[in-house]
């Protein structure tokens, strides 16, 4: 079950896979996403730089691994394969437009990398991710959602989802033009629900493919209720609710 995938989201820079609307998403789709703190650059240990975390989205067909780096060079999920419920997840270093290694800020940002998650595995069950990333290695235990009823390998329906990853912190997952990646104006959130506001540029020149899109959002730890939070979306054409699972 072995689907290597190749897309990378990032606030000031992304690429992406085409999906046609209607399409299968299967293992090997993937996007990624930051937000961005200041810190040292890609590759230089740090207290948080080797640390993996995750959360299940798109119903349970998808999940996002989320790593502490620069904000530019956002990790690529190359690999991902399953035995039973535990899941083999491979990481890379995005490649560079042109000759040479590619350029990359010199902070410290959560990042977000997204993959399919492959047919087989349950996201109902608990499910580990065993991610492996240059020399980091760390298992990252998911639990299930029996309300779920997405099937890995099935057809997304296209609809924002969110997750938690740590406390007051979540990935948010929407769908769009690759190049047109969602930007954050402004975040407020309070014990059950929370806004996120977008930035619209109606004068801005998209490319017409529809490609996953991760967005991390950080309300603080204890700032807001994990256990039933509805996170309203306001404008960059993302308009409605979500309620964040995880």
């Amino acid at each position: 079950m072995e689907s290597p995938s190749r897309v990378i989201a990032a606030l000031s820079s992304l690429a992406a896979v085409l999906l046609v609307a209607g399409c299968t998403i299967g293992p090997g789709a993937t996007g990624s996403q930051a937000t961005s703190n200041p810190s040292s650059g890609p590759g230089q240990s740090t207290d948080d730089s080797d640390d993996v975390e995750g959360t299940l989205l798109d119903d349970g067909r998808m999940f996002a691994v989320v790593t502490w780096g620069s904000s530019t060079c956002v990790p690529q999920v190359d690999t991902v394969t399953a035995e039973g419920q535990t899941v083999s997840v491979t990481l890379v270093e995005p490649e560079s437009e042109g000759d040479g290694e590619k350029a990359c800020t010199a902070d410290l940002a959560s990042r977000a990398s997204v993959g399919a998650l492959p047919e087989g595995v349950d996201p109902t069950k608990e499910i580990t991710l065993q991610v492996t990333y240059g020399d980091v290695v760390d298992d990252v235990d998911l639990d299930g959602d029996p309300s779920f009823t997405g099937t890995p390998g099935s057809s997304t329906e296209y609809a924002p989802t969110a997750g938690w990853f740590d406390d007051g912190s979540l990935v948010l997952l929407t769908w769009g033009s690759s190049s047109c990646a969602p930007v954050v104006e402004d975040l407020e959130g309070s014990g059950a629900s929370g806004t996120a506001t977008f930035a619209t540029d109606d004068d801005q020149v998209c490319t017409m493919d529809m490609a996953p899109r991760a967005t991390i959002l950080e309300f603080g730890e204890d700032a807001v209720d994990d256990d039933a939070f509805t996170l309203t979306l306001v404008g960059g054409g993302l308009d409605g609710t979500v309620e964040v699972r995880g």
